[in-house]
This record gives C-alpha cells, structure tokens and sequence, in this order.
C-alpha cells in the first residue's frame, strides 16, 4: 500500500514502468525519515511482482562482523549502506567507503537472465573515492541492471552521479490524508493535533511516530501536564526535576504547546486541554510569538556548548508568568 506522501513520486515510477522508460539508475531523495527506503521496497515489490520477498529484508540493522554488501532475499538484489565495520580499523565507518562500492559494483557486473538491482543507501554518505568508483559503472550500465540512490540531500553528491540518474523527490506533506495516516498509527491522538504535529516535524510523518514510540508518549505527556501545571501554578516552577537530563525534549514538548496556543487563540477557539485554554485566554498573543521564537532559539542553542539547563530554567521562568506578564523579559541574548 503506497503511503498517502507518496503518491505523486510512486506515480512518476509507476509511469516509467508501464511505459517501458524505467532508467539504469534511479534517485530518491527527501529529508531523513520521509520514507525513502520505504518506497524504494514497494518499487523493487512492483518490479519482482514479490513486494513480500523485500519486505523480509532487514539491512537497515546494524552488524557486528565485516561486510561489505548485503544481500536481498530477492537473489539478484544487493544493498550498500552506510555503518559497516570496517575490516581494517574494526571501527564502523561513518561513511561509505571505496572497498564497499568496488565490491557493489563487481557483483552487478556479473551476467544474469533476471533483473538484477543494487541500492546504495545513503548515497550522499559516500566518501568523494567511493563516489568516483561509481562513475563508471553509472557512466556504462549494464543490460537488465537497476541502480537506486538513496539519498537524504542530493546538493551532498557529485554532480557528475546527479547527472547520470533520474531524479524522484519525496516533498514534506501535509494534507488531510496524511494527517489520517498519522491519526491511525498513534494513541491518544485526541489529545494533539496532528496538523499542529507535522508542521513540528516539517512535514515528516514518520518524525511524528518516532515521538510517540515506545514510553516517549507517557513521558511526553508528564512533561506537556507539568508545563500546563507551571503556567496555571508558578510556584510548582521549583519541581522540576523531572527535567534533569531531557531539556532539549522539555523545550520541543513546550514548543509545541505554544505553537498550538497561538494558533487557538488566532482562532479564537478552545482546544482539548483545559489548562492550554486558560493560558491562552489570559495570556498576550505578541508575547506568546515571543516566547515561541525564545523556546526555538533555544532548541537551536542546545546544538553548541550553551548550557542547556540555564536556557530551560531562564525559559521557564517567563513561561510561569506567561498569563499576567506586563512587559516581555529578554531572556536570551546575542540572538541572530
């Protein structure tokens, strides 16, 4: 079943299927978590007429011994990835390396009756040798032989590969059949909304499960009740401890909250959560739009040595007084 955000790409590969003008090399592209490897499966699926025979492959785990490709449940399929240990250093490389792509490259070359199919994933996490011993084999495909890309920003890759491969893009969604899908696949979505959601995870659904996955849910929830609890009771901004260690998660669950604050009160409507609509009947529009871009420079922050803990503190004090607030504190300095 073709996820709803990716009908239009699967569309464009369908195309080319039916009109016999599928290309030697094929390149999918689209942010971290959109999918790709997702529809990758569903075309190789279409194209074996065995869509189960590729769901059983599982490459995307990570191994304890060397490799330097693995093998599809499909016999004429082969994958290269990203994180194999490598038979020198013993370490796992970050990279793509060149051994990998000479050996991916030797086993397509051999003949074979059937289609043969090799994915790379992910194709910008090639080293610039890797890429280079490549070239060749895209520059001079062979008969019955399909390469797919798989790459999470093609700017990252040579424009020489780019060049040589037919592009397909997975774009951010956010449609209404995109927001069912969401609403489908985690509990409780009554309590959030999910528009407000994916627009957190800029348009990335599978971003929005991972969220939600596992004891991230009831977390997430302890902490969305203790910010409602500190907004309505300033004096509970001294039982944080729960906070200790998760900041980075504490000030997206905030985010969030304010997001969706703002658009209520834009709306001028009440949302599911009683305490949010007491915030926001009280609180001022412009200084909520202030605390939204505080909360987010500090989520930003949180990526240098800025210490964490004193931007979740100095935020939750203003967030503590957001509902009788008479003038907006400047809380974070040297904003850019």
């Amino acid at each position: 079943m073709t996820l709803p955000w990716h009908q239009n790409a699967f569309a464009k590969l369908k195309q080319m299927i039916d009109q016999n003008h599928l290309p030697h090399a094929l390149l999918i592209t689209g942010m971290l978590r959109i999918g790709k490897f997702e529809l990758m499966q569903q075309l190789v699926g279409v194209l074996i007429n065995n869509d189960k025979t590729i769901d059983k492959d599982n490459v995307r785990q990570e191994l304890d011994t060397s490799v330097l490709i693995r093998r599809s449940n499909y016999l004429n399929m082969i994958y290269c990835r990203a994180g194999e240990i490598n038979p020198t250093t013993k370490n796992r490389s970050k990279n793509i390396r060149v051994d990998q792509i000479r050996k991916f490259c030797e086993t397509l070359g051999k003949t074979a009756n059937e289609l043969q199919i090799g994915v790379i994933f992910y194709a910008d996490q090639m080293n610039v040798n890797a890429a280079n011993s490549l070239l060749k084999t895209l520059e001079e495909p062979r008969k019955n032989t399909l390469i797919i890309l798989l790459a999470h920003n093609a700017k990252s890759l040579p424009v020489t590969i780019v060049s040589r491969c037919q592009s397909i893009h997975i774009g951010p969604a956010y449609d209404q059949a995109t927001q069912a899908w969401i609403e489908q696949h985690i509990e409780h979505n009554e309590d959030f909304d999910v528009a407000h959601l994916l627009e957190a995870a800029h348009g990335v659904p599978f971003k929005v499960l991972d969220e939600f996955s596992g004891d991230r849910f009831i977390h997430y929830q302890k902490w969305q009740n203790q910010l409602l609890n500190i907004a309505i009771h300033p004096m509970t901004i001294n039982q944080t401890e729960d906070f200790d260690g998760v900041e980075v998660e504490v000030l997206d669950c905030l985010q969030h909250l304010v997001i969706e604050g703002i658009r209520l009160k834009s709306l001028k409507r009440e949302g599911g959560l009683v305490e949010l609509n007491q915030i926001i009947m009280a609180a001022k529009i412009d200084f909520l739009f202030k605390l939204l871009n505080d909360v987010s420079h500090a989520i930003n922050l949180s990526k240098t040595n800025a210490n964490i803990k004193l931007l979740l503190d100095n935020i939750l004090i203003v967030w503590s007084h957001i509902t009788h607030l008479k003038t907006y504190p400047q809380i974070l300095e040297n904003k850019q």
